[in-house]
């Protein structure tokens, strides 16, 4: 192991999924604030598994890494046209929405350039030995092991894929994985004469066009299964979209915990359906495979309504499901030779946060308690701050997953880690109000996420952090994505 230790940082990024890349990207300017970002990936990867030639973003080329909160930053999606020479035809193309894949080289150019990004290099282990974060690294490559210390962590290790306990038994089955293994699995679907997807959400529906697309003709049976009662679009709306901004994230995390939780489920149209676009072309498609031959002459099958309850390998191969029809109860046994689990992602704990697991202060359903400014709540011996990003569903609502809110959070968390205002952020973002009127005491004011007084400023690079108490759950009875 290098034993020689170099200054600490005042933030140490772990992970470098979109989040923390902007996060990166914010810091990257701010004169003597010393930022480092780790992730074990030789380089930057977005959802390689699910970049269908087609597929596009679901939010505007303006949720970039930077420019919802510094339009002018040499990170902008804008200037990354220009890099590329690719101006003229961004602007003729007439599309706010980005094709998946060019998001993806979009970041990669930018994660390529920041020199406060490193890949190949896995955070193992964190420790807390104040005043300082003490971080374990190992060299992918080379398996070398270093360590640095820091002030502040900002976690950004993003989600991983749900495997639903009904499929526990098809685990490692060559012909069943989850559509984040789309494309890299797509292959082993070679020969399958009934391929089954479950999910009725953006990424299970832009699996099934994808099918639909290579199999026509050929009499291959595609089946589209959701638990869902109906293949309803996600909510586009301009004021529905007002859902995605920092007034309601401020609204939401001043709800009851319980409250909270049942707005999630409640709130799926907003942030797991499928968009409209895609169930277009999808019926589009299907209307033209039809032309001049009865509806169900082709062999396509949607069914939405129908949970499955177990799923197991058959006896003579292939797979049988047991399904459930959510309005009827009545049950019965599906045969297929494949299917692909869209089924959505969770946030996980990484391991590298185990030997911290006794200073955090989790809720009890053992998620983190996350204040505004996106600290996780400690135990009164760990001072530093420990800051997440996408981990706080439960906590900061629907618009947690949503680039849309990307940079603002990052800057969010910058101007929590310096104690001061580094970007100046609005103090009103939506039309409308999602709190009812009523006499407003200093706890019931909209707060600007502008500068708060933070228990870790970046400061001195030698300078001790000092201590203050952890940030508290809100319980608000008075105020009562994508």
């Amino acid at each position: 192991m290098d034993t020689s230790t170099p200054p600490p940082y005042d933030l140490l990024g772990v992970g470098i999924g979109p989040f923390n890349l902007s996060l990166a990207a914010l810091a990257e300017p701010v004169p003597g604030l010393r930022t480092l970002f780790c992730d074990q990936r030789p380089e930057f990867r977005w959802h390689p598994g699910m970049l269908v030639d087609g597929a596009r973003m679901q939010v505007p080329f303006l949720a970039d890494l930077v420019s919802l909160v510094d339009p002018t930053s040499p990170w902008s999606f804008l200037n990354y046209l220009r890099d590329q020479d690719r101006l003229f035809p961004f602007y003729f193309a007439e599309r706010f929405q980005l094709p998946r894949r060019e998001y993806d080289h979009y970041c990669r150019w930018a994660a390529e350039r920041l020199a406060n990004c490193r890949f190949g290099t896995e955070v193992t282990a964190l420790h807390w030995e104040a005043p300082w974060y003490r971080a374990e690294l190992t060299d992918t490559a080379t398996g070398r092991r270093s360590e640095v210390r820091a002030r502040n962590l900002a976690l950004g290790v993003g989600t991983r894929p749900v495997l639903p306990e009904a499929f526990a038994a098809l685990a490692g089955h060559p012909r069943a994985f989850h559509s984040a293994e789309y494309l890299d699995r797509r292959a082993d679907l070679a020969g399958a004469r009934d391929i089954t997807v479950v999910g009725s959400g953006q990424s299970g529906a832009e699996v099934f066009l994808d099918l639909l697309r290579r199999h026509e003709g050929d009499d291959v049976r595609l089946r589209w299964l959701t638990r869902t009662r109906a293949l309803a679009p996600m909510e586009y709306s301009k004021l529905g979209l007002e859902h995605f901004t920092p007034d309601y994230t401020r609204y939401f995390h001043g709800l009851p915990a319980a409250v909270r939780d049942a707005l999630v489920t409640a709130q799926w149209q907003l942030h797991k359906a499928a968009s409209a676009e895609t169930l277009a072309e999808i019926h589009d498609h299907l209307y033209e495979r039809t032309i001049g031959r009865p509806i169900d002459a082709a062999p396509v099958e949607i069914t939405p309504g129908t949970a499955v309850d177990a799923a197991r390998p058959g006896p003579c191969g292939g797979l049988e499901l047991h399904c459930r029809h959510t309005d009827s109860g009545a049950e019965h046994l599906l045969r297929t030779d494949a299917v692909v689990l869209a089924t959505g992602y969770r946030a996980a704990r990484p391991a590298a946060l185990e030997p911290l697991a006794e200073l955090i202060d989790w809720d009890e359903a053992g998620r983190y308690r996350v204040d505004q400014d996106h600290r996780v709540a400690t135990r009164p011996g760990l001072t530093g701050g420990l800051y997440v990003q996408n981990a706080e569903l439960h906590t900061h609502g629907v618009g947690t997953p949503d680039l849309g809110l990307g940079a603002h959070r990052a800057a969010v968390i910058l101007n929590a880690v310096t104690g001061r205002t580094v970007h100046r952020l609005p103090g009103r973002t939506a039309w409308t109000g999602f709190a009812p009127p009523g006499p407003a005491g200093p706890a019931d004011q909209p707060t600007s996420a502008g500068p708060v007084e933070q228990p870790t400023p970046a400061g001195p690079v030698e300078q001790p952090t000092p201590a203050v108490p952890r940030p508290q759950e809100l319980t608000r009875a008075a105020t009562v994505g994508r």
